[in-house]
């Protein structure tokens, strides 16, 4: 009866998933997703980016936490339209609550909905919320075993950003490992080494997501994933 519910679930996400993308291109607006564990700096990169960003492109942000609001209000005082999703102690964001926090927004005034979604390396990657693009991120704390103990996160992502690497030499964490793990579940996902403290990769990352932002607003294919 379990695996019957959690079927019903994920078919219901992608019915639902497929409708939130629709919208989405009807008003041309790319929602990117961006996860990670806790910690990884999510919130920190995210903000680097809108810097870079908002010159070319009208942002919007969508801060997914199980309770609280302390991203959203870091976010909304870059003077960006920002929304609190708590999601009640569920692990991850689904469709249905990116549907009804849509209309939350000006969507003609956006070009980009960013997702931060619920920081987590299992739940998050089976879930499909309608976006165009996947960002993953791993921070260098973490450690460099990740990507083999959670492939699904890093084999459903479209690029994948290594976060805190001006803290690398403090810590025993192997790019090498990284990376070929990573070729393994992803072979054409690319990979950026970046660090939100020093600048260090964040204009070739922002580059590389602006890129795929142009690409999904006039209609052409933005992911890597694997179907």
């Amino acid at each position: 009866m379990e695996i019957k519910v959690m079927h019903q679930v994920m078919e219901w996400n992608e019915d639902v998933s497929a409708q939130v993308r629709r919208t989405l291109q009807e008003q041309h607006v790319c929602l990117v997703n961006v996860m990670g564990s806790p910690g990884a700096g999510k919130t920190t990169l995210l903000t680097a980016l809108i810097e870079k960003l908002r010159p070319s492109f009208s942002i919007g942000v969508i801060e997914g936490d199980i309770t609280g609001q302390i991203d959203a209000e870091k976010i909304a005082a870059l003077r960006i339209p920002a929304v609190q999703l708590n999601t009640d102690g569920a692990c991850h964001i689904e469709a249905m609550s990116i549907q009804h926090i849509l209309p939350q927004f000006d969507l003609a005034s956006l070009d980009v909905i960013f997702v931060e979604n619920v920081g987590n390396l299992v739940c998050p990657a089976e879930f499909d919320i309608g976006e165009a693009f996947r960002l993953t991120i791993l921070s260098v704390p973490e450690g460099d075993d990740k990507v083999a103990k959670y492939p699904l996160m890093f084999t459903d992502t479209d690029c994948l950003a290594v976060s805190k690497c001006d803290v690398a030499p403090y810590f025993d964490f192997d790019f090498d490992r990284v990376r070929d793990d990573y070729r393994g579940v992803n072979p054409q996902g690319p990979l950026f080494p970046v660090s939100a403290r020093t600048g260090e990769g964040v204009d070739a990352l922002a580059e590389h997501i602006a890129a795929a932002v142009r690409r999904a607003l006039a209609g052409e294919q933005t992911t890597y994933r694997r179907d």
